[in-house]
C-alpha cells in the first residue's frame, strides 16, 4: 500500500525520488566505470527491488504490482558523466540538481546512479538516484547501503545469477485483483489515486502511527506558519552542501548541556533567520519555522544510555514529529535553549525505548534512513510543517567504494509538495554533513545557505565560548 501511495504522487513538483552524493578520493588504480558497473551488478542480488519495475494492473482494478525486467540492462542504470574545468563543487552541485530535476522512467527499475568524473583535487562523485517507492527500510534497502565498505580491500561476492521470474499475464493480474478487493475492500487503489484527495488521506494508512508520538505531535494537526516555504513547486531544482566538524558540534552541546541534534537544529534555525532576514521578510520575536523531525537512535556506550551532549531521540521504528524552529529569536543561546526544551518533551517522554531494546535504525544506514524519512513527511498534511528535516548517524570510520576511499556523503533529500525546501543531514568519519535540496524558483539564493549555516554555528561557538 505505501509503495503504491509513492509511485501515484509523482507530480510535476513534487518527483519523489531522492539519492545520496559520494566524494571519493581517486586511489592509485582509480575508479573506471567499468569497475563502478562491475561492484554494482555483482551486488544486486542484495537489493533485488534494483531489478524489477512496476506494473499497473488493468483499469486500476488494483495496486501495482513488482514484477522482474526482462530487459533489465546494467548500463541503462549506472551511467557516467563529467565535469568541465575546473571541476569547481559549485559545477557538481548543479549538475545533482539538474539530474535530480529529471522524472525516472517508470517503464523501467526506478533508480540511476552517475560517476562524475572531472571533479577537481583528484576526486570524483557517484550519486544514486532512487524512487521512494523502491525503498521501505525493510525488505528493500538504499543501494549505497550494499556498495560501500568498511575496508578498501573488496569482499569476494561470488558471481551472481540471475534468471527474471515469469512475469504475470494481464488476465492473472485482474483475477487477483478481483479477489484482492473482495478480501480488502476498504484498499481500494482509488483512495491512493486521487489526485484531488488531500496527502493526509492518501497517507492515513501512516498517520495512525505518527500521531501515537504525544503531546509534541499535537503540533502536526494545526496549520504550519505562513512562510515563503511553502508553495506550488515547480519540478527544477538547486543542491548544495555543508560540512561541520562532529567536535565542533559536541562542543557546544556540552557547554549547553543538550544533545548534538539541538546544536544542528538550532544552527538551522540560525541559518533560516538570516535567509528571511536577506529576504526582507518581516521577523518578530514570535516568528517561527515548523520543522519535521524524523527520529535517530540514541547512541549506545557499553549499553549505557547517554543523555548528555551525544544523545539523539529514539523511538521503536521510524517515528516524525514536528517542532517550531524559533527563528524570531535573535539570541542563538536562547534559541538554543528553546530548541532543547521542545525535543526534550518528547525524548523524555514515557514513549521513548530505553537503551535494553536495541533499535533496528543504525543497521538500515544513513542512506535508507534519510528515504524512510521521507516517506514519514509525505504522510503528513500539506500544511502541518515548512520544511522536513532529516538526521542520521552514519559511520564512525572511513567507508570505500571499490577500493576509494570515500571523503564525503551527503544525503539528496526529496521535495515533498508545498515545500520549496528539504535539509539532510549525517555524520561520516568526524563530520556533519549537510545537504539542501530546493525548488530552483522559489530558493533562487539557495547557495546563500551555506554562508548563512556558517555564520548560525559560529555565533554558537562564541556564545559558547
Amino acid at each position: 500500500m505505501q509503495d503504491a501511495t509513492f509511485y501515484y504522487r509523482d507530480e510535476q513538483g513534487a518527483t519523489t525520488h531522492l539519492g545520496s552524493l559520494l566524494i571519493l578520493e581517486r586511489s592509485a588504480h582509480r575508479l573506471e566505470y567499468e569497475h563502478l558497473l562491475a561492484t554494482v551488478e555483482k551486488r544486486l542480488s542484495l537489493v533485488p527491488r534494483y531489478r524489477r519495475r512496476i506494473r499497473e494492473v488493468t483499469l486500476g482494478l488494483a495496486r501495482p504490482v513488482w514484477v522482474d525486467d526482462h530487459d533489465f540492462d546494467i548500463t541503462y542504470h549506472v551511467r557516467r558523466s563529467a565535469l568541465p574545468s575546473p571541476g569547481a563543487d559549485d559545477q557538481l552541485f548543479d549538475l545533482v540538481a539538474r539530474l535530480m530535476s529529471r522524472p525516472l522512467d517508470r517503464h523501467r527499475p526506478l533508480w540511476e546512479m552517475y560517476l562524475v568524473e572531472g571533479l577537481a583535487d583528484n576526486r570524483m562523485a557517484v550519486l544514486t538516484k532512487t524512487h521512494r517507492a523502491l525503498v521501505d527500510g525493510r525488505e528493500a534497502l538504499e543501494i549505497n547501503q550494499v556498495i560501500v565498505d568498511d575496508q578498501q580491500s573488496q569482499p569476494d561476492m561470488g558471481e551472481d545469477i540471475w534468471l527474471p521470474d515469469p512475469e504475470p499475464s494481464g488476465g492473472q493480474l485482474v483475477v487477483g485483483a478481483i479477489a484482492d478487493v473482495v478480501t480488502r475492500p476498504w484498499e481500494l487503489v482509488e483512495t491512493v489515486r486521487a489526485a484531488s484527495a488531500p496527502v493526509a488521506t492518501v497517507g492515513s494508512v501512516l498517520a495512525g502511527s505518527l500521531r501515537r508520538i504525544g503531546s509534541v505531535m499535537q503540533m502536526a494537526t494545526d496549520a504550519a506558519p505562513d512562510s515563503p516555504l511553502n508553495g506550488t513547486t515547480t519540478g527544477t531544482r538547486r543542491f548544495t552542501v555543508a560540512a561541520v566538524p562532529a567536535q565542533r558540534c559536541l562542543e557546544i552541546a556540552q557547554r549547553h548541556g543538550c544533545a548534538v541534534n539541538d546544536v544542528v537544529l538550532a544552527a538551522i534555525a540560525g541559518a533560516l533567520r538570516r535567509w528571511l532576514l536577506s529576504r526582507d521578510i518581516a521577523v518578530d520575536q514570535h516568528t517561527t519555522v515548523r520543522a519535521m523531525v524524523p527520529l535517530s537512535a540514541y547512541q549506545t556506550d557499553g549499553g549505557n544510555e547517554k543523555l548528555t551532549s551525544d544523545a539523539e531521540w529514539m523511538a521503536e521504528g521510524l517515528r516524525g514529529f514536528v517542532t517550531d524552529l524559533p527563528v524570531g529569536e535573535p539570541n542563538p543561546t536562547v534559541r538554543l535553549s528553546q530548541i532543547s526544551h521542545l525535543t526534550g518533551r518528547h525524548s523524555h517522554s514515557t514513549r521513548r525505548v530505553s537503551m535494553g531494546t536495541r533499535s533496528w535504525l543504525p543497521e538500515v544506514g544513513p542512506a535508507t534512513f534519510h528515504a524512510m524519512s521521507s516517506r514519514a513527511a509525505a504522510t503528513m498534511s500539506g500544511r502541518s510543517f515548512n520544511v522536513p528535516v532529516s538526521i542520521a548517524r552514519g559511520p564512525g570510520s572511513a567507508q570505500y567504494l571499490a577500493g576509494n576511499k570515500i571523503t564525503a556523503i551527503y544525503p539528496v533529500p526529496a521535495l515533498v509538495p508545498q515545500r520549496a525546501l528539504a535539509i539532510g543531514l549525517n555524520s561520516y568519519n568526524g563530520e556533519v554533513f549537510f545537504a539542501f535540496n530546493a525548488d530552483r524558483d522559489i530558493m533562487w539564493d539557495l547557495g546563500a545557505m551555506t554562508e548563512f549555516l556558517a555564520e548560525s554555528f559560529d555565533e554558537l561557538s562564541a556564545r559558547a565560548r
